[in-house]
């Protein structure tokens, strides 16, 4: 019986749960619906989105400084160095 009292406020759920997405959803930060009832394609549907938003994307690697460059190198190459055994005393 409570599944029918609910089903009562059903129109208003939905009308607040449309306002909410419209007014919230940006076109740098869109809402996208997804089918949940068949996981498979919903990560598929989801794959994309990711895959065309990133596509649009003008992405570069940052700027750095000459000094700060140098010392990322000398930390990659003391990591690039193999370990020395362990001496026997």
């Amino acid at each position: 019986m409570a599944d029918i009292e609910k089903r009562k406020f059903w129109t208003k759920y939905r009308d607040a749960f449309e306002k909410c997405l419209s007014e919230t959803s940006t076109d740098t930060s869109p809402w996208y619906v997804v089918p949940a009832d068949d996981k498979e394609g919903a990560r598929l549907v989801v794959s994309q989105i990711v895959l065309d938003t990133l596509g649009g994307q003008e992405l570069r690697y940052p700027k750095t400084i000459t000094d700060r460059r140098n010392e990322l190198l000398e930390i990659h190459n003391q990591l690039a160095k193999p370990e020395e055994p362990p001496s026997n005393p």
